[in-house]
């Protein structure tokens, strides 16, 4: 098997998304990655992150290359989350991203990256490859963000889809009586 494939068996498990230390780690050296993306094979977006050209896109895809050029430690944050998880009608003009750390690289205009170190371990998750705050958390988030019966109309909507339990919207009620 050649790298290029490699790379492709990487990318399609990441929503088309590789990045050079997860080609170093599955043996592919990150010159040959440089060449591949100079022969078209894959398409920069900088930091050492690319999308894997033969593998299609999808809705996370964009959100993958993000929380990748934050780098380690970044994750999906506010309406970001419901955005991809299609809670809501957000399309917000920037991807929202999180990090607890400070971020000296360059980033795309489609990005907005914003310190948090205020997020504990315990209000992060991962949907399909993207680490992203819970919904819970990015309804808490968005909660003084939004009118009040948009953001009740988008919580009511997460309950019955299952993404956030019972328990949280009665301590939201509780919080607001």
């Amino acid at each position: 098997m050649g790298y290029r494939q490699d790379l492709w068996e990487i990318a399609a498990s990441r929503n088309g998304v590789v990045t050079v230390a997860e080609a170093e780690d599955a043996g592919v050296p990150a010159v040959e990655v440089r060449k591949l993306a100079a022969r078209g094979a894959l398409r920069g977006y900088g930091q050492g992150v690319y999308t894997h050209r033969d593998v299609p896109t999808t809705p996370f895809t964009e959100p993958t290359v993000a929380v990748a050029l934050a780098g380690e430690g970044a994750f999906l944050n506010r309406e970001s989350v419901l955005d991809l998880l299609g809670l809501g009608q957000f399309n917000p003009p920037k991807v929202r991203v999180g990090t607890r750390r400070r971020v000296r690289r360059r980033l795309p205009e489609w990005m907005e990256l914003e310190n948090r170190p205020d997020v504990p371990d315990e209000d992060l998750t991962n949907y399909e490859g993207v680490l992203a705050t819970t919904v819970r958390r990015a309804l808490e988030d968005m909660r003084d963000r939004m009118p009040p019966d948009r953001w009740e109309a988008v919580a009511d909507e997460a309950l019955r889809r299952g993404l956030i339990g019972e328990q949280d919207t009665a301590v939201w009620k509780a919080v607001s009586a």
